[in-house]
């Protein structure tokens, strides 16, 4: 089975970042498709695409169009019990849910004084009493889902689900703006930001699409506090060790280098989204 995903810019779209997670994040196949926020206004990109007036929308192969993140995982977890997008157990699959629903209707002050901003990391960002309450609430309900966790894994309740893919957006809000929050909720946020698939999101976010002034904010900023990435550069000439590119096994065309090696990709979008975080990308590590 696949799936067309319609999906915001990277950088900035933070409930597509959600719907992109419970697609990419549990294994599944989906062609994404790109609504730039710069064009126009998405609901009218979306006008052809059945009732959908936002991203992400997921269009499945026998023709339901699916538009808003909670009902895309719900229909996804039917479509792919197997998956793991929610525990097994019920007691941590209604904890999930529930949280899943909160972080949906609720945070309205996090999420509109910090608007996802996946590109700059500010060091200095004032918040308000209102976020500093958001941030308590979150405290709260990730401490409670981590105290019922069914194993050990670095997630809400132990392995992946549903409910990370949804916090992930939060935490990287809480990084890009330095909000203040407590050692046990710091290493929540630290394990989105290692997770090879948020860094893969956030790579193609730092290539793709121009710099949206409207969410920028008159704040200091600072490094990015996840993961470093590996020192590489595109170069416009040389040999790549790689005949077809890593993604697509199309012809070669465009080059980096890393560690005095020159790797090769089949456009300029792939070699840069590899440039941006090369270890964020398995198929690309494999030629390492």
């Amino acid at each position: 089975m696949s799936y067309e995903l319609y999906i915001g810019d990277y950088a900035y779209s933070s409930w597509s970042l959600r719907g992109w997670l419970l697609v990419h994040r549990f294994g599944l196949n989906a062609r994404d498709i790109m609504v730039p926020f710069a064009e126009q206004d998405v609901a009218a990109q979306m006008s052809k695409v059945g009732i959908a007036k936002t991203v992400p929308t997921l269009v499945t192969d026998d023709g339901a169009v699916i538009s808003e993140s909670a009902a895309i995982a719900e229909e996804l977890a039917q479509r792919h019990p197997d998956a793991g997008i929610w525990p097994k157990e019920p007691e941590a699959r209604a904890i999930a849910r529930t949280l899943l629903a909160e972080m949906a209707s609720g945070f309205s002050s996090l999420r509109g004084d910090c608007p996802m901003s996946l590109r700059v990391c500010y060091s200095d960002s004032a918040p308000s009493d209102a976020v500093l309450a958001d941030l308590a609430r979150l405290e709260v309900i990730w401490a409670y889902a981590r105290k019922n966790r069914v194993s050990d894994g670095p997630w809400l309740l132990g392995d992946y689900s549903a409910a990370d893919a949804f916090f992930a957006p939060v935490a990287g809000r809480i990084a890009g703006y330095s909000l203040p929050i407590g050692e046990e909720a710091a290493a929540y946020v630290a394990a989105h930001l290692a997770d090879p698939a948020f860094r893969q999101w956030r790579a193609m976010g730092n290539v793709h699409g121009p710099d949206l002034p409207w969410y920028r904010k008159d704040y200091p900023t600072s490094d990015w506090p996840g993961p470093t990435p590996l020192a590489a550069k595109a170069v416009d000439a040389g040999t790549a060790e790689n005949a077809t590119c890593a993604y697509s096994g199309g012809p070669v065309t465009h080059l980096m280098e890393l560690d005095g090696r020159t790797f090769g990709f089949c456009n300029a979008f792939c070699r840069d989204k590899t440039v941006a975080d090369p270890e964020a990308w398995p198929k690309f590590m494999a030629l390492l």
